[in-house]
């Protein structure tokens, strides 16, 4: 266990009386966001993590940021599990196999109309759910909490104004939903890294993506994308901001757990209100200023678009009872809807302000969390 830094004499003191053992050194945490300085995921969901663990301790933890050369989102898991990384960014649709119960509700992209209330809506179904818990306990990760997008939209090299124009159109989907959804509209669905994204279009494997306008920024996508059509696709939650190494989190006190969730909760508010909202207005600046057209969908290609998704709803829980086993996917999907009605009332009350929004969801759920047990 970690213990308060005493000042040197003090300590001294007390060490020569025989009143107090050795004292163990301060953490350093390794720190993986797995993703670029400019994505929201790295700055501020690990910088401003790693500042406030180190000043809620006194410095008895600190964080050591390590780049995509160490970790990246693909090899997350192994890096966790192995120890390579005490904290970094995991994305459960990367793992489907392993993770089936929280891409249940993870998946649910297309129910997303507010990021800060989709974030903590994740955060508190995850926390309080067991079966989420069982599956992250047999990799090996302790949970933190989650963040979510803006409203994704399409980015592609050609126009896309209706259904005739998403025929063939080669798309980068982040998940089974939006693939379910390309194919429904006649385009073709790949499975690509995000990071992966640029390259795969600037050669002409891809004609666009399904993702968020800050991706214009934080992955360069303003070099070969031309239109934007403002379709939008609900938003990408499926994340487990900081995923902690069980056996790092074995190692700390009840305290230091405490302060690493409620800080990741402070982070994940601070990184959805970047990824969510700041960044898709400079985004869109941005892209203007480059000559991107956007494109207001056609009102058939919209209706199409709003019928499939509200039936996709029904098919991912039937995907969930049939694939999956999951017996009792509908109960489960509508507790996660009722949170996310919960927590968008509460976002909109606070003018989604992320510091509030991170208070709330220290005192709904966190504070009802025995960290002596918790993650174990």
């Amino acid at each position: 266990m970690l213990t308060k830094k005493l000042p040197a004499a003090v300590a001294a003191l007390l060490l020569a009386c025989g009143l107090l053992g050795a004292q163990t050194s301060a953490q350093t945490l390794r720190l993986t966001p797995g993703t670029p300085p400019a994505h929201p995921g790295h700055t501020p969901l690990f910088t401003a993590f790693a500042e406030q663990i180190d000043a809620r301790t006194d410095g008895d933890l600190t964080g050591m940021i390590l780049g995509t050369e160490v970790a990246n989102l693909g090899n997350m898991r192994t890096a966790i599990r192995s120890g390579l990384s005490d904290a970094g960014m995991f994305l459960p649709a990367y793992f489907p196999a392993d993770l089936s119960e929280i891409n249940l509700v993870g998946n649910l992209s297309f129910l997303g109309s507010n990021a800060q209330a989709m974030a903590a809506a994740m955060t508190e179904y995850i926390v309080t759910c067991a079966d989420c818990q069982a599956e992250l306990k047999q990799l090996g990760v302790v949970y933190g909490s989650s963040h979510s997008s803006d409203i994704y939209v399409l980015l592609t090299t050609k126009p896309v104004r209706d259904l005739g124009d998403l025929q063939g159109l080669r798309l980068r989907v982040g998940g089974p939903h939006f693939a379910r959804w390309a194919e429904e509209m006649g385009a073709d669905g790949a499975n690509v890294s995000v990071g992966e994204t640029f390259e795969a279009i600037s050669q002409g494997v891809l004609d666009g993506t399904i993702a968020s306008t800050a991706d214009l920024i934080s992955f360069r996508l303003d070099d070969v994308v031309t239109h934007i059509t403002v379709l939008p696709m609900g938003t990408y939650h499926s994340t487990i901001s900081h995923a902690i190494n069980a056996r790092t989190w074995d190692g700390m006190s009840a305290e230091d757990r405490r302060v690493l969730a409620e800080t990741s909760s402070y982070a994940s508010a601070l990184a959805t209100q970047r990824w969510g909202y700041e960044m898709p207005s400079a985004a869109e600046a941005a892209a203007r200023d480059a000559g991107i057209e956007f494109i207001e969908p056609s009102a058939d290609l919209l209706e199409a678009s709003n019928a499939y998704q509200r039936e996709d709803l029904q098919k991912a829980i039937e995907l969930a009872q049939d694939r999956d086993g999951i017996a009792d996917a509908a109960a489960k999907v509508e507790r996660f809807e009722a949170l996310v009605d919960k927590w968008t009332d509460f976002a909109e009350s606070v003018d989604n302000d992320p510091q509030r929004i991170a208070d709330e969801v220290n005192r709904q759920v966190w504070d009802q969390v025995d960290f002596s047990t918790y993650g174990l």
